[in-house]
């Protein structure tokens, strides 16, 4: 992992295993998975009805989940603290993979076992 002076992670290369291992319990991804759905429940809601006010619950649901998951099961402090873009990235790239069947080969490359 290459890392700057002050531990801050400089390449995104590096920081998805490290994300992958702050989400090593499937029940803070489960969480992120029902937040990271329901921020596309919000957008499709604001769309069809034409009210910007609805993606006010985008990172409202996004992030209660999610911090729910960390500070409640991971016990852990979010990435998202320090990393905030490519948290964000991050957890739509784990959502995806999931959804898409491949995230267990990133989480083991990551070295997370369930």
């Amino acid at each position: 992992m290459t890392a700057n002076r002050t531990g801050k992670i400089e390449r995104y290369a590096d920081f998805f295993p490290y994300y992958l291992q702050e989400h090593a319990k499937p029940t803070t991804r489960a969480l992120h998975y029902v937040g990271t759905t329901l921020t596309f429940g919000f957008l499709a809601v604001a769309i069809a009805t034409g009210s910007a006010w609805w993606l006010l619950g985008m990172p409202l649901a996004g992030y209660f989940f999610a911090w729910v998951g960390h500070f409640g099961v991971e016990k852990n402090r979010p990435a998202t603290f320090t990393y905030p873009v490519w948290s964000l990235v991050s957890d739509y790239r784990m959502y995806f993979l999931w959804l898409g069947g491949r995230l267990g080969r990133h989480l083991r490359a990551a070295g997370v076992t369930d």
